[in-house]
């Protein structure tokens, strides 16, 4: 029901339900810092009343620890409950306040997250109307690039997934190097030859280099492969070392970091110190979409672009507001859980995705029944 035609100012927020998920990944997966072999993620639903007899909900999801689910039972569901569920920003403030003593940054962050998006998609499909139509949007779709190639894979099932994500029109493709730097110059030529010459190739070291390690073997990259992105060379954390990198690579590879940051002084920091040619952050680590509305006006005011972290569904309808956009991050991971777990989600044409605008809110409903059987 459309609360504006029905001319209620306000609809409290009626409560909370949240579940974690853990899912097995369909092979082992591990990148230049970390191995895995399933994904967990935490699922909010959002509820206010109508004034019929059911209740709306709005869906919102992190990707992050079970933990964070006892975090929103216990600390944030009782705050939030009982406000204006068309005031997202104003709950987003009373979570940031409520878990100072616990730390802000981290599973606190993710937790918030989750609980935030949930709130804008309420917001939205108490208006009945999809989520951008909300938020406001610059542009109709958002150019994407397939990521993947983890270190794990054999040359083989790297070049495979590559090749497969080139032939469906996608226009870059990202894979994991720093596990082994001996072997990545190897990884990266096979790479190069598995999508063609017409296809950006990105690579990501998720901080495993040192500095004269990732200056080295980014002119080989280059020279053989001719990439065009280089992230998180060096920690994120080494805001000197990542800006040493940025600017000794050749002409013509962006860096980038941030898919870590859980608040604006990471994102700052990055920034200030000349780290990145392209910011990155996550929607479901750095406080929602309230979170991601504060960055992008900081993006604005340092002329930067900004490319969102994994979860294609999550990002899909406020990064379509994002004045300064580069793409989104299609991976792999992700785009297999979401395709299990919800209704709704959107599949890429040619290398873009594009909201279904018949749906209200993100778009996305929880199979149950299907997610039944991996809660935690």
């Amino acid at each position: 029901m459309n609360v504006v035609a029905a001319n209620r100012l306000q609809v409290p927020i009626s409560g909370l339900d949240v579940q974690a998920y853990t899912i097995p990944t369909d092979g082992p997966e591990a990148d230049g810092t970390l191995a895995w072999d399933s994904t967990t993620i935490v699922v909010v639903h959002a509820y206010a009343q109508t004034g019929h007899t059911e209740e709306l909900a709005g869906i919102g999801y992190t990707y992050t620890d079970a933990v964070a689910a006892d975090l929103i039972e216990s600390t944030l569901m009782p705050v939030v409950i009982g406000m204006d569920a068309l005031a997202p920003q104003r709950a987003a403030v009373a979570m940031d306040r409520v878990v100072r003593n616990l730390g802000r940054p981290g599973v606190a962050s993710m937790a918030i997250s989750a609980v935030d998006l949930a709130l804008w998609d309420l917001k939205a499909r108490l208006l009945d109307m999809p989520l951008y139509a909300v938020l406001g949007a610059v542009r109709d779709q958002l150019a994407i690039y397939g990521s993947g190639g983890f270190t794990s894979y054999t040359n083989t099932e790297l070049a495979a997934q590559l090749a497969g994500w080139a032939a469906q029109g996608i226009g870059a493709v990202k894979m994991k190097v720093g596990s082994d730097p001996a072997a990545d110059r190897d990884r990266v030529a096979i790479a190069r030859e598995a999508i063609g010459p017409n296809v950006e190739l990105m690579v990501d070291a998720n901080g495993a280099y040192n500095v004269k390690q990732a200056l080295a073997l980014t002119e080989r990259f280059v020279e053989d492969a001719q990439i065009c992105w280089l992230e998180e060379p060096v920690s994120s954390e080494d805001t000197g070392g990542m800006a040493f990198v940025r600017n000794h690579v050749p002409a013509g590879v962006d860096v980038a970091a941030g898919e870590y940051g859980f608040d604006l002084g990471h994102f700052h920091g990055l920034l200030d110190a000349g780290a990145v040619d392209v910011l990155q952050a996550d929607v479901t680590r750095c406080g929602g979409i309230t979170g991601l509305l504060r960055l992008a006006g900081v993006c604005a005011a340092h002329q930067i672009d900004l490319s969102l972290h994994c979860a294609p569904g999550a990002h899909l309808h406020p990064g379509l507001g994002l004045e300064r956009f580069k793409h989104l991050e299609y991976f792999h991971d992700h785009v297999r859980l979401e395709r299990m777990l919800f209704d709704g989600v959107v599949e890429p044409t040619g290398g873009f995705l594009a909201p279904d605008p018949a749906r209200p809110g993100n778009g996305l409903a929880l199979r149950r029944e299907e997610a039944d059987p991996y809660a935690v």
